[in-house]
């Protein structure tokens, strides 16, 4: 199952990559979560074949946070960090989409030498087209997580269409930086339907609330709570 969607992500990418493909007019930015769930689960085995903390690394974009627990910025953090004798494992199990793909979020369970837990993943589509996460969060739980035989995925709901069907993907337009907040975070897909917003406490406990798009409304995804302390997954 995970190998036919790996190689339908490859395929997907592949086209829209082509020299035919930038001479044509594209369609409008669409959902693709199997080109998530193909790129978390290519994450993984990175952290199996290079270390765990390379492989955040290379999977983080530029601004991505992470939580220690203080949320601190990801590359920062992880720069010059040795990659643990072991690095845990962990198994996505539901990924949702916003309408224009975007954005996109992924849930699972994880295991280590210390116990086990879930992690939330949010992924932000990059100019290239590849997805690098934005924001990484997990906890600890008594018991395991089961780890199911499918991987679900979902898509929010599509706003309503604007101008002609066919015309080239609008680049994502510049923002201006600002200044890091250890205390919040938010961001949203292009489309808006898809909006995240964490808010940590002083002793790292943390609220991590997920919006999507559904019958019209922004409608709760996940809300998740973590008492602190609590460390990355």
């Amino acid at each position: 199952m995970t190998l036919r969607i790996a190689l339908s992500a490859v395929l997907a990418l592949s086209a829209l990559t082509s020299p035919a493909a930038a001479r044509e007019p594209r369609l409008r930015p669409a959902a693709n979560p199997s080109a998530v769930i193909a790129r978390e689960l290519e994450f993984a085995s990175a952290a199996q074949a290079k270390g765990q903390w390379t492989a955040f690394r290379e999977f983080a974009a530029a601004d991505a946070v992470m939580f220690t627990p203080a949320m601190v910025l990801a590359q920062g953090w992880l720069k010059g960090r040795a990659d643990p004798p072991a690095a845990i494992r962990w198994q996505p199990a539901e990924v949702w989409s916003s309408c224009d793909g975007s954005l996109a979020v992924s849930h699972g369970a994880w295991q280590g030498a210390k116990g086990s837990g879930y992690f939330t993943t949010i992924w932000q589509r990059q100019s290239g087209g590849r997805y690098k996460w934005v924001l990484d969060s997990g906890d600890t739980l008594k018991e395991p997580l089961a780890v199911p035989e499918m991987i679900s995925a979902h898509v929010a709901d599509c706003p309503a269409a604007k101008g002609p069907l066919m015309r080239r993907e609008a680049k994502r337009p510049k923002t201006a930086a600002t200044a890091f907040d250890p205390a919040s975070r938010s961001g949203r897909s292009d489309d808006g339907t898809i909006a995240w917003t964490v808010t940590v406490a002083a002793d790292g406990a943390r609220n991590l609330s997920i919006e999507w798009k559904k019958d019209d409304t922004l409608q709760p995804l996940l809300i998740q709570q973590v008492v602190a302390p609590a460390g990355p997954r």
